[in-house]
């Protein structure tokens, strides 16, 4: 049962403060139900945890709204387009990052085992056969070697150029595969595991290509025999921006989202390894174009301040004085922030809901407050009432720090993360 969610649908100051009182319940902390293994074939960096996607769809039912058609603007790598189609619901859902929207495909869509098997098979019989050839300029070649031993390197252009032979270029089990190359190559890489950074560690000792992928191909082969997914439901994923993207065909009965952060994550950066090798760019760095909480998207304020709306606008007034910089990377999050507000409004049919996952951060001592920003925007852009409420996240209690290389950690010493976030349930 979800209880005491507050109505935050009111003026600026008011907003403002009942947002930052907001007590946790519980009701959206933790599920004790077993999270599908198909949301782990792949690593994701600030992952929608599976239990809300479930949680919002239940809430939405108790609402009285019949759900056909749900979508994701963030889609990331799939959580709620799968539990969507388990739950027999057409599906949705965009992101600016082509990685991401590779892995949401995958999840999303059922491979059988036993042809999954049999292609695996193919694939390592061609791996006997073809060359270590990679047609990459050099810049690409370099960035590569930077990150991979030669012995790796070889060994992934062998395995890349047999799944390219060894499978029809339209066909999902490419995709499945191209999916589980992705999911092996930090663990073959000097790559620093658990980092939110990418960092480079010259004393790991990079595990086997061949042995990685099979284990890969093992663990994917049991989630689809595991998966319960609906054959009836239909699932549509872009590669593209929020803010411009073409608009789904039809009108949405929901909306469950996660919006970025603004400068909290580089997913670019992040997703380096698998956007070079899978041909996605020729310098990961052009990927942070256009991605809504990128540090390097900036706006000049001298024209742009006065499109902020009142909560945006004290958070870059009071960040200007410090940065500049963050300032100016603020302003262009917000300002893509209220565009987001405007098409979630155009998405929905009238009655539907819109439901937010989002946190506060801290940059250069100044608290930006996302989830107060995102109330107003969404205000302004048309919907009638917000709830909201907060949520603990458990792991972040245990490591409230984060060190340099992006690290979790206890130590006092390093920068703070924040352990709650905002549930934002808007009504159109």
């Amino acid at each position: 049962m979800i209880t005491q969610l507050t109505d935050v649908s009111y003026s600026y100051n008011s907003s403002f403060k009942r947002l930052d009182s907001l007590e946790s319940n519980g009701d959206w902390d933790l599920d004790d139900i077993v999270e599908s293994k198909i949301h782990k074939i792949h690593s994701y960096p600030a992952k929608f945890p599976a239990f809300l996607a479930t949680r919002a769809l239940d809430y939405a039912r108790r609402e009285g709204i019949t759900l056909k058609r749900v979508a994701d603007i963030f889609c990331g790598c799939g959580t709620v387009a799968y539990e969507a189609r388990r739950e027999e619901v057409d599906f949705w859902g965009c992101d600016i990052n082509p990685v991401a929207t590779l892995i949401a495909s995958v999840k999303s869509t059922f491979c059988d085992p036993e042809e999954f098997v049999r292609y695996r098979d193919l694939i390592l019989a061609n791996f006997e056969l073809v060359d270590e050839e990679t047609n990459f300029s050099l810049r690409r070649t370099n960035r590569l070697l930077y990150w991979f031993q030669i012995e790796q390197f070889r060994a992934l252009a062998r395995l890349r150029n047999s799944i390219n032979i060894s499978l029809p270029e339209n066909s999902p089990f490419k995709d499945a595969f191209l999916c589980a190359f992705s999911a092996i190559l930090k663990s073959t890489s000097q790559w620093r595991q658990r980092s939110t950074k990418p960092q480079l560690d010259p004393t790991k000792k990079p595990k086997d290509v061949l042995n990685e992928f099979l284990k890969q191909c093992s663990f994917m082969t049991s989630a689809w025999r595991a998966s319960s997914q609906s054959n009836t439901a239909k699932t549509e994923i872009v590669n593209g921006n929020i803010i411009d993207v073409q608009a789904p065909a039809e009108l949405m009965d929901m909306i469950i989202t996660s919006p970025p952060y603004v400068t909290s994550y580089e997913y670019a950066d992040l997703h380096q390894l698998s956007s070079l090798w899978l041909g996605y760019a020729e310098d990961y760095r052009d990927l942070r174009v256009g991605s809504i909480g990128s540090g390097v998207n900036a706006v000049d304020l001298r024209k742009e301040l006065k499109n902020l709306n009142e909560v945006a606008y004290q958070i870059v007034f009071s960040l200007y004085g410090k940065n500049p910089l963050a300032a100016g990377a603020a302003a262009r999050y917000y300002l893509d922030m209220q565009k987001v507000a405007k098409r979630c409004f155009s998405f929905l049919r009238p009655g539907g809901l819109a439901f937010f996952v989002i946190g506060d951060t801290t940059q250069n001592g100044v608290k930006l407050d996302n989830a107060a920003h995102l109330t107003e925007s969404l205000m302004k852009s048309g919907f009638r009432k917000v709830l909201a409420t907060k949520r603990t996240i458990s792991n972040k209690l245990h490591t409230p720090y984060r060190e340099n290389n992006g690290q979790f950690s206890q130590k006092k010493l390093s920068k703070m993360v924040y352990s709650e976030e905002y549930i934002l349930i808007a009504h159109r």
